[in-house]
């Protein structure tokens, strides 16, 4: 029995669960983008959006501190909740930011277009990794027990067989680099999408770094001549 447990790589059985440490650090960076951003930029009043994430964040953490492996329906919407809301904010940022591009309302200055721009693209790879996270698998939790044997997202390592760790399995910092990768190479690079949700995700994701890179970087270098 126990060589049958041992043969299962840890993604596709019961586990311990990932440590909650990474996903807490990007939306506390997430919340110090928007304080940082213009105020342009941002939801009014400044303060509510942030305020609500990190009181979710806290209830989350104090709720299930060391390692995510509790699942409950409350928790379950909590921890979307967080991420639908700094998904709002994102969203207006971006809205903001291509409409004061566009109309020219946004500073002449070359350096304060770069910096709120890459604040802006750096929030939306933040994000898009805390959405990847959350679905994959029904969330962390859900991974953690093994509830759900088909990946919606396909990593290398549960391709690899023997290649790979047998206690591997994929925590925030992997979501982290498919939504890193996926806003700078616009197309998937080694993590592949299974599911419809994922493949519109991954679309909707990379439309915006596009949309926000090309209109930045042509707006800067147009001020700079």
């Amino acid at each position: 029995m126990s060589e049958d447990i041992d043969s299962v790589p840890a993604w596709a059985r019961r586990s311990a669960g990932e440590s909650r440490v990474a996903a807490s650090v990007a939306v506390l960076v997430v919340i110090a983008l928007q304080w940082w951003l213009p105020g342009q930029l941002t939801v009014r009043p400044r303060w509510v959006i942030p305020g609500l994430a990190l009181v979710l964040l806290v209830v989350l953490i104090v709720a299930d501190p060391v390692r995510i492996d509790r699942e409950t329906r409350w928790l379950r919407w909590a921890g979307l909740a967080l991420s639908g809301l700094l998904s709002v904010t994102t969203a207006w940022s971006v809205d903001r930011l291509v409409q004061g591009l566009l109309d020219g309302k946004l500073s002449n200055n070359p350096g304060v277009l770069l910096s709120s721009g890459a604040a802006v693209w750096l929030t939306n790879v933040l994000v898009f990794a805390l959405w990847y996270w959350e679905f994959d698998r029904g969330g962390p939790a859900a991974r953690a027990h093994g509830r759900k044997k088909h990946p919606d997202l396909l990593f290398p390592q549960m391709q690899l067989g023997k290649l790979v760790d047998r206690d591997w399995e994929p925590e925030f910092v992997d979501y982290l680099y498919l939504a890193f990768t996926n806003a700078t190479a616009f197309s998937p690079t080694d993590v592949m999408p299974l599911s419809r949700w994922a493949k519109m995700m991954m679309t909707v994701q990379a439309s915006i770094s596009v949309i926000t890179g090309v209109l930045v970087i042509a707006r800067a270098v147009n001020v700079m001549k």
